[in-house]
């Protein structure tokens, strides 16, 4: 039995919708089964369950004005800027005064190993889930040449890149969801590298054909640029397009948003914008597909397997279908272009044979992807 430091950018108990809370709290979860877990992170929610071998202590958010004083701090050091905003004294300080009396600490993204102290011996695993710098390059080449956003995005990127690279020659176990992200990454940190899957808990048939079916739906994050732009695109180019031959056609946004984002979107004809939900069942009536619609995506899109995890069928731009090795096997619809994806959303709609096996499909797919069977591989390191 281990014990075990779990350094976490966020609160693994905060309830949030997000798939690295998601991601913390089983593998915190998983690892108290058998050892002594401490839970350290930027405090939201108090957890409230009591568990035996698990406990947690969380923090109070820095100040903006400080975040501002380390953000700038990080770019004189010529280190990613979003470790300025996301750096925490208190957690750094507990980290450096506790972590020896831990035989692993397990440090989830990159923004917590800024709190690594010098020269530790003990055994370090860094749950880095993406290649983020990977993600921003992405972003920078998305956006217009004269927006600012552009050429930040571009820098973050290359201050990223230097900084997995010292993430990677620094851990002893670094874990990766995408094969394709890992073939990217030098050969000399392949021996170190764990590729596993995002998972999900439960498998239920949810979707049932009609032509009277009437919602697209798209379920994230939309305060993060990739979602929030496929929101935007779909909703000015793609919805008014197939409204005019489906009128009474939707667009369903579910997850966390801007108040700004919330207004603009929500006064488009046909989108609604449902925020943060509890449940999710009870807004997967009549619904003919799931969307992943990113033109900017790195690792695996975890919207794609809340679909398949309720049989509902599911269109992928090419990008997401690449990051989820999709494309060989078929497991996942995708388009190559704007009227490829509104060809194949009518087809979904009509088509009760497409559609019938596109679900069938997905909870075939989605079986070997429950986290009760992923995260036994935390046994083996």
């Amino acid at each position: 039995m281990k014990k075990i430091l779990f350094v976490s950018n966020r609160n693994p108990f905060s309830g949030r919708y997000s798939g690295d809370v998601i991601r913390a709290k089983k593998i915190v979860n998983y690892l108290s089964k058998n050892n002594f877990v401490k839970v350290v992170s930027i405090n939201e929610s108090n957890i409230k369950k009591k568990y035996s071998r698990l406990s947690y202590q969380g923090f109070r958010n820095e100040n903006l004005l400080f975040k501002i004083f380390k953000i700038i701090l990080s770019l004189i050091n010529f280190k990613p800027m979003q470790l300025g905003y996301f750096f925490s004294s208190k957690i750094k300080d507990y980290v450096k005064d506790n972590y020896y009396k831990y035989d692993i600490l397990f440090f989830q993204s990159f923004r917590t190993v800024q709190y690594l102290p010098n020269n530790v011996n003990n055994k370090k695993i860094l749950d880095m889930a993406d290649l983020v710098s990977a993600n921003y390059n992405q972003t920078s080449k998305q956006l217009f040449f004269l927006n600012p956003a552009k050429l930040i995005y571009f820098f973050e990127s290359l201050l990223l890149k230097k900084y997995e690279d010292y993430c990677f020659s620094t851990f002893h176990k670094i874990l990766l969801h995408s094969k394709k992200e890992i073939k990217i990454t030098k050969k000399s940190y392949h021996k170190k590298i764990i590729q596993y899957p995002f998972g999900v808990d439960q498998i239920k048939k949810k979707y049932k054909f009609s032509k009277k079916n009437y919602k697209i739906i798209f379920i994230g994050n939309i305060r993060y640029i990739p979602n929030k732009k496929a929101c935007y695109d779909f909703s000015n180019k793609i919805l008014p397009l197939i409204n005019k031959k489906y009128p009474d056609i939707e667009f369903h946004i579910i997850g966390e948003i801007a108040k700004f984002d919330k207004l603009v979107l929500k006064n488009k004809k046909n989108v609604k914008v449902l925020g943060q939900i509890n449940k999710l069942e009870p807004y997967l009536e009549k619904v003919i597909c799931g969307l992943a619609n990113l033109d900017i995506s790195s690792g695996i899109q975890t919207k794609l397997l809340t679909y398949m995890s309720f049989g509902i069928p599911s269109i992928s731009s090419r990008q997401v279908a690449k990051n989820f090795d999709a494309i060989k096997n078929s497991k996942i619809i995708y388009y190559k272009n704007n009227q490829e994806l509104i060809t194949k959303i009518i087809k979904l709609k009509n088509n009760k044979n497409f559609s019938i096996s596109a679900s069938k499909r997905s909870l075939i797919n989605i079986k070997r992807l429950r986290w009760e069977n992923i995260l036994s591989f935390l046994d083996k390191i």
